[in-house]
């Protein structure tokens, strides 16, 4: 297994990856991908004998991220790293590769002096696997709200830095 940065031109890699995700994460263009990556204050994969099987994308405060639940962590005020997304391939859920990019973010959290990473999980359509991985992780619900003109409704999650997913110093492990 590796881990890597992504770049812009991974996008054409990421979107097939990304779309088989849906509604999980928005259905994303390749451009619109290569975008996000150049935002990313975090972008990582994680490859397996060469083939994509999970990445995350996360945003540092202040970045010009046009995100309605970006927007909102950004008006509370809390020093952050936002998970825009993070998709793990289909046939490798369950496997531990989505705490494994959990604890990349964290350790990027910690060594930016973040307090804490944030992200949110759909609540309609509703996506109760994701709920509670994340609530594993530590992730607390710190609000609601409605997006995309209200056909998505959101459970905004934050979890503190300093313990790290699972309550441990270093971060889950695979």
């Amino acid at each position: 297994m590796t881990l890597r940065p992504l770049v812009a031109a991974d996008a054409d890699a990421l979107a097939p990856l990304n779309d088989a995700a849906a509604p999980a994460v928005p259905i994303t263009a390749p451009a619109d991908l290569a975008r996000l990556l150049e935002l990313a204050g975090l972008a990582l994969g994680l490859e397996r004998d060469g083939r994509l099987v999970g990445f995350v994308i996360a945003m540092q405060p202040g970045a010009a991220y046009d995100s309605e639940n970006y927007r909102y962590f950004e008006s509370r005020g809390v020093d952050h790293l936002y998970v825009d997304r993070i998709v793990i391939a289909a046939d490798e859920r369950g496997s531990g590769l989505g705490a494994v990019l959990y604890a990349a973010v964290f350790s990027a959290a910690r060594g930016q002096g973040r307090l804490e990473v944030t992200c949110e999980v759909n609540l309609d359509p509703p996506n109760p696997g994701s709920l509670a991985f994340h609530e594993r992780l530590g992730f607390r619900s710190v609000g609601t709200q409605a997006t995309k003109g209200g056909a998505v409704t959101v459970s905004l999650l934050a979890a503190p830095v300093g313990a790290g997913p699972l309550g441990t110093a270093s971060g889950a492990s695979a």
